[in-house]
């Protein structure tokens, strides 16, 4: 039961906490872990891709899980896949995608474990359509602090599968799943390009026309002022036919196009992303685009910047903050207007900022998505001013009864959490029964009054 204390950090690498971290090479291992590390808390991470401090445990343990990751079965004929929590969702499409099967709710990644997925109930580009991750999830097997491992499903242990879905790993530690994989005809997305002069444009063409696809999202410029504040680049998709591919790929429908990989070789510095260079990105990305329809491989459509590994540095040594609120229907337009024209009106530089529409809520006690729409954006951190500029985008947020996402949140204050989330005593309830010594938290967890201090 080996560990080493080192310093560990989300993707954003902001903040940063020294932690004792333990890898576990079997379920043995891991359950004498839970039982035994003589730290006083434990926090399961997957593949390091969430924000913030949700996977971390300042001054305590994270339990490295990413080798407990077998395909365990699968069932062809109705998609059903079953695997451990540390299979990535870029395994599960490297296997059954040439198999017609593609993951039914994906965020802007892949490099996501199937642990991490369920921990965060990550949506996609089609929760109007599609719902989150508790949509296609059957049931799942959870350790919990005592030791005992759990099957927790809609009729078993209901209470814990609902706490766990969006719980940030509180609830225990998942250790395989059943899930509904989608069934494609290829691999490939027929694709919908629209520019978006404005705010009011994004929006009425969502509200017009984004029930007719499976996915749908918006590129922002965050820097546009006046008139072109909110202009935006529409891109919906649905998934494409045999037909819809050219005559000469139809013989390989599934075949993955072959893609040059790039990487950032080193932390850039930290002046590199500033207000003059995003806005100029920003105006070219907007501009150099077309209207049109195109037929685009998968990973094209939903995971542009996998492909250029370690794309985080380019924000410098000292990281970036992810931010990512959600507004209900009838606060939205005013609610990114006031979030829109602070981020403009305080120069903060965020090129990859995506706005997207949600549909219906699941039953998950603390997950994020509510019937809306929500914005995303990746800021640099450049010390005490960022954060107090989150704050203030909180409180907008929280002014028009919206919600802030926990997998990417490294600042929010626990009294607009406690706003911002009504099923916060429920989940205390459920946690207390599962973990009454809280020994699952985080530093997120104890920020936010989730979890106890030990």
């Amino acid at each position: 039961m080996r560990h080493v204390s080192r310093a560990v950090s989300g993707w954003g690498n902001y903040p940063v906490a020294q932690c004792d971290v333990y890898r576990p090479e079997t379920r043995a291992d891991l359950a004498e872990i839970v039982a035994r590390a003589p730290q006083s808390s434990l926090i399961a991470r997957g593949l390091g891709r969430s924000y913030g401090d949700a996977a971390l445990n300042a001054g305590h343990a994270v339990i490295q899980s990413d080798r407990l990751d077998r395909l365990l079965s699968f069932d062809p004929e109705g998609g059903v896949l079953a695997c451990e929590a540390a299979v990535s969702l870029a395994e599960i499409l490297d296997v059954f995608l040439p198999r017609g099967f593609f993951f039914p709710v994906t965020p802007g990644t892949k490099f996501i474990t199937v642990g991490g997925a369920i921990a965060a109930d990550v949506h996609g580009k089609n929760h109007h359509r599609s719902g989150s991750m508790a949509a296609s999830l059957l049931d799942f097997q959870l350790l919990t602090a005592r030791g005992d491992v759990l099957t927790c499903s809609r009729e078993e242990n209901a209470d814990l599968f609902w706490a766990t879905l969006g719980g940030m790993g509180l609830t225990g530690v998942i250790l395989e799943a059943r899930l509904q994989l989608r069934p494609v005809d290829t691999a490939a997305m027929v694709v919908d390009q629209e520019k978006a002069r404005d705010l009011d444009a994004v929006l009425e063409r969502c509200a017009e026309s984004d029930d007719d696809y499976d996915y749908s999202v918006s590129w922002i410029d965050c820097l546009a002022r006046g008139r072109s504040l909110g202009r935006s680049i529409l891109l919906r998709a649905n998934h494409a036919a045999l037909e819809d591919l050219p005559a000469s790929a139809r013989a390989e429908p599934y075949a993955p196009q072959r893609r040059l990989q790039l990487s950032v070789p080193f932390t850039l510095p930290s002046f590199t992303l500033n207000p003059v260079s995003v806005r100029a990105f920003n105006t070219g990305i907007y501009h150099v685009h077309r209207s049109g329809r195109t037929v685009r491989d998968c990973d094209g459509y939903f995971y542009p910047l996998d492909r250029v590994h370690h794309w985080n540095r380019i924000y410098g040594r000292r990281g970036m903050l992810q931010y990512q609120c959600a507004l209900p229907h009838e606060s939205a337009r005013q609610g990114l207007v006031e979030v829109l024209e602070e981020l403009s009106s305080t120069r903060r530089a965020s090129f990859l900022a995506v706005l997207k529409s949600f549909g219906a809520a699941s039953e998950g006690v603390l997950s994020f998505p509510r019937p809306g729409f929500t914005l995303a954006l990746d800021l640099p951190y450049t010390g005490p001013d960022a954060l107090a500029a989150l704050a203030r985008l909180d409180r907008i947020v929280a002014r028009h009864g919206g919600n802030v996402y926990l997998a990417k949140d490294a600042c929010l204050d626990p009294q607009l959490f406690r706003d911002m989330y009504p099923g916060l005593e429920r989940f205390r309830e459920i946690k207390d029964k599962v973990d009454p010594e809280h020994r699952f938290s985080s530093s997120q967890a104890r920020r936010l009054g989730l979890a106890e201090a030990p």
